[in-house]
């Protein structure tokens, strides 16, 4: 076969011209098919049957070379763009000491980019590559920026272990101290618009839930004015004044400061907050043992101080954590022993939250009559966790002993559930807990933890 078209082709335009390259030095013959007429390629297909035609490629444009104008005399030179710096190049001996930099991640970019373009070349290097980031990861694990619960009491612990405080703290005030420096540490790193953020306070009353949004500076004036009940207490000033309500009660002295507005810069509410709690501690820590036993009016009812200093801090926790929600925000949860300490108060005021209930008419009635200090039916809680323990709740009187040969029922719940069910953030029927025994005595204590909650 001669050509593409079949034997005897000839191209009709070939004049030799070509150097004989046709087979000639000059014009060859023409060759005719049987019938006489020249032969000729068939048609071939258009590009369209094959699918669309390609996009035409850009046009091409000539370089023309202009003759730059002539200077005007006295005009300085133009500058010239620098030219680019060519990136290093680095050699195997080089990049293989930047290993240990770059499994500390502490290479520049071109050098980072280097190495690991380097190990997808050098198995040897790759594998030691892989050994160093072992390493690394057994000095140090990943965690949050966030700092340790503990570390407070860790260093105030080895503080005062060296040098003991010549005016310490009272044990029942701890709690308080520790919580109201948590918190402040968190409003300390908001900014002026998280203080707007909303917050939902959440609560019980009688059988149902409650609700209200308030923003984190009525968050922290709430705070504020419930501590002020301690601070009339010990004979320091009101924040409330000549606004205070004659009625000493949580939700009044509240609602009295919530009528006055906001403040024009809600961050300013922090500072007199932090000077009262600072104020509290030290009083309590210079008034002595003595102080301890001395009653806080809180409305309807009255706790010792030391008791107050508790019920104060369970509070400043768990609107802490409300705040922290509201801006998304991770908070823990405090120390075993301060934890401890917070359920303890739960479960005491638990016969007297159990009777009022009974003459609401929201609990069962007594099954019989018990003496006072005789011993009568009880309920086992069993508080799972750090900060839990057991506990034995009188179900028939507040004057009855609670006796573990008399326990009904049986009640276990982790001690953050059964915080959060004492805050009113879990209904009674929700809560998680292991129950066995009487059902009608774990209904009415469940619903007595929640009625523990207030605004």
């Amino acid at each position: 076969m001669s050509g593409p078209f079949g034997p005897g082709w000839h191209d009709p335009e070939d004049d030799g011209r070509d150097g004989g390259r046709n087979g000639g030095a000059g014009p060859g013959p023409r060759r005719f098919g049987s019938a006489g007429r020249p032969r000729i390629p068939p048609p071939r297909s258009a590009p369209e049957d094959n699918g669309p035609l390609p996009d035409p490629p850009p046009a091409v444009r000539e370089d023309i070379t202009r003759v730059p104008a002539p200077r005007p005399p006295g005009t300085p030179r133009p500058l010239r763009p620098p030219a680019p710096t060519p990136a290093p190049v680095h050699d195997h001996r080089v990049l293989k000491s930047l290993l240990g930099a770059w499994a500390l991640a502490a290479c520049s970019a071109e050098e980072t980019a280097a190495v690991e373009a380097h190990l997808t070349d050098c198995a040897g290097c790759a594998d030691e590559a892989v050994r160093l980031r072992d390493a690394v990861g057994l000095l140090h694990k990943e965690d949050n920026l966030d700092l340790d619960p503990l570390l407070r009491s860790r260093v105030l612990e080895g503080c005062l272990g060296r040098r003991p405080a010549r005016i310490p703290v009272p044990e029942w005030a701890a709690p308080y101290d520790a919580e109201s420096a948590r918190l402040d540490a968190l409003l300390r790193d908001m900014g002026a618009a998280e203080w707007r953020a909303p917050v939902r306070l959440r609560w019980f009353e009688e059988d149902h839930a409650v609700e209200r949004e308030v923003t984190v500076a009525a968050v922290i004036g709430h705070l504020m004015t419930v501590d002020s009940l301690v601070a009339v207490a010990l004979g320091l000033p009101d924040p409330l004044g000549a606004a205070a309500p004659a009625e000493h009660s949580p939700a009044s002295r509240t609602e009295a400061y919530w009528r006055g507005g906001p403040p024009e810069q809600p961050r300013s509410l922090r500072e007199p907050w932090r000077d009262q709690a600072h104020t509290l501690i030290r009083t309590v820590s210079f008034a002595g043992r003595g102080v301890a036993e001395l009653e806080v009016p809180y409305g309807d009812f009255t706790l010792p101080l030391r008791d107050s200093f508790v019920d104060r801090a369970f509070e400043c926790w768990v609107h802490a954590g409300d705040i922290a929600e509201a801006v998304d925000y991770p908070y823990e949860p405090p120390v075993p022993g301060h934890l401890n300490l917070m359920i303890d108060l739960a479960v005491r005021m638990l016969p007297a939250a159990l009777a009022e209930r009974r003459r609401a008419g929201l609990a069962s009635p007594p099954r019989t009559l018990v003496a006072a200090g005789a011993p009568g039916r009880s309920l086992h809680l069993e508080v799972e966790g750090s900060g839990g323990g057991d506990w034995h709740i009188p179900l028939d009187s507040p004057a009855a002993a609670a006796s573990q040969d008399h326990a009904v029922a049986h009640v276990a719940l982790d001690g953050i559930e059964f915080c959060r069910l004492a805050a009113g953030h879990v209904p009674p029927e929700q809560a998680a807990a292991g129950q066995e025994g009487d059902r009608e005595a774990i209904r009415d204590v469940l619903s007595a933890v929640a009625s523990l909650s207030r605004l």
